[in-house]
C-alpha cells in the first residue's frame, strides 16, 4: 500500500480546480475559507484594464504550474466593487495572497512571469503539491505509532517515506530506532550507514546511534537478577552495578538505571576514567533531551558534580 493510498497525500486537483471567478456573495467561501486548506490568490481585474489582461494568462500558467499548491480566484471589480473598496483596492492588477484566512502578501501591476513564480514559490514554501505525500505529517505519524508500541508498523511507514526521500535524515533514523526496538541489530547497524557523513552528528541519528550501542551492551551483561543480586552482596562492586544499570536501561527502566550509575558517581567518580558519568551522558543522548527521565537525570548529576 501506497503513502497516497494509505489517505495520507491529498487527492490530485484537475486544474479547472484551480482557477475560478468569485462574486461578493460566494468570497468568504471561494477566498477565506478555501485559504484555511491551501493559500488563495485573488485577483482584482476589469475588463478595460490592458495590464490585467497581460497578467492573466501569466499568473494562470504560474497556478497551474504549482501543481495545487496555490489557488487563483478572481474578481471583477467592476460588476462586484464592495469587496476591493472594503480592502482598499485603488488600482488594478491587484493580487493578494490569503493564508490561513487573512491577507498575508500581494502585488500590483502586471508583473512579469518570472515574479509571479517566484511570489507563488514564496508563498507555498515547504508544501507539498497536489498528489505529493506530506512528509512532515507522515514522519509524525510514524513517531507517534512507534511511541504508542508497535514498531513494525512504524517501520513500515519509514520505509515508505525513504521510497519518496530516500535521503530523509528523519526517517533513516526512525527506521534505525525500529530496528533497534526489535533487536534487529545488523539491520539497525546497516540503516545508519546509509546517514551521509555530514549528517552523522544529526540529534536523532546520535540517538539512535547511542541507543544500539547500549542495546548491545546489554545482552553481554546478564540477567537483572543476577546483577541485582550481586550489587547487594557487595555494594561496591561498581562494575556490577554498571552492567545492571544497563540492563536495567535495556528493560526501560529509566529511573532505576540512572539511580545505579549516579550511586557510582557518588561512591568513586573517578571509576573506570569516569565510566559511570560517561554511561549516563549516553542514556541521556538515547532517550532525547526532551525526555522526563533524562531531564530529571541531568538535575541529579549536576547536584551530585557541583555539591
Amino acid at each position: 500500500m501506497t503513502i497516497v493510498e494509505q489517505g495520507r497525500g491529498p487527492a490530485p486537483q484537475a486544474a479547472s480546480d484551480l482557477i475560478k471567478e468569485t462574486t461578493t456573495q460566494t468570497f468568504v467561501k471561494d477566498v477565506i475559507e478555501e485559504s484555511k486548506r491551501q493559500p488563495v490568490l485573488i485577483d482584482f481585474w476589469a475588463e478595460w484594464c490592458g495590464p490585467c489582461r497581460q497578467l492573466t494568462p501569466i499568473i494562470e500558467k504560474a497556478v497551474r504550474a504549482a501543481g495545487g499548491k496555490v489557488k487563483l480566484v478572481k474578481m471583477n471589480i467592476e460588476h462586484h466593487p464592495t469587496i476591493p473598496q472594503q480592502m482598499g483596492i485603488q488600482s488594478i492588477p491587484a493580487v493578494i495572497a490569503f493564508v490561513n484566512g487573512q491577507p498575508a502578501d500581494g502585488f500590483m501591476g502586471a508583473v512579469p512571469e518570472n515574479q509571479v513564480t517566484a511570489f507563488i514559490n514564496k508563498l507555498t514554501a515547504g508544501m507539498p503539491a497536489a498528489g505529493e505525500p506530506n512528509i512532515a505529517e507522515i514522519l509524525g505519524e510514524a513517531e507517534a505509532v512507534l511511541a504508542e508500541g508497535d514498531p513494525a508498523a512504524a517501520a513500515q511507514i519509514y520505509a515508505e517515506v525513504l521510497a519518496v526521500e530516500a535521503t530523509n535524515i528523519a526517517a533513516l533514523a526512525g527506521l534505525a530506532k525500529c530496528y533497534v526496538a526489535t533487536d534487529a541489530f545488523e539491520q539497525a547497524k546497516q540503516t545508519l550507514a546509509l546517514v551521509p557523513e555530514s549528517k552523522r552528528n544529526d540529534a536523532a541519528v546520535k540517538a539512535v546511534q547511542a541507543a544500539l550501542d547500549l542495546a548491545e551492551q546489554a545482552q553481554a551483561v546478564g540477567p537483572v537478577t543476577e546483577l541485582e543480586q550481586k550489587v547487594a552482596a557487595n555494594p561496591l562492586d561498581h562494575q556490577a552495578r554498571f552492567d545492571l544499570a544497563t540492563a536495567l536501561n535495556a528493560g526501560g527502566k529509566r529511573a532505576e538505571a540512572t539511580q545505579q550509575l549516579l550511586e557510582i558517581v557518588k561512591r568513586d567518580r573517578k571509576w573506570n576514567e569516569d565510566g559511570a558519568r560517561k554511561q549516563l551522558v549516553q542514556f541521556f543522548e538515547a532517550w532525547g533531551a526532551a525526555d522526563e527521565a533524562t531531564v530529571e537525570g541531568r538535575k541529579r548529576l549536576s547536584t551530585i558534580l557541583f555539591s
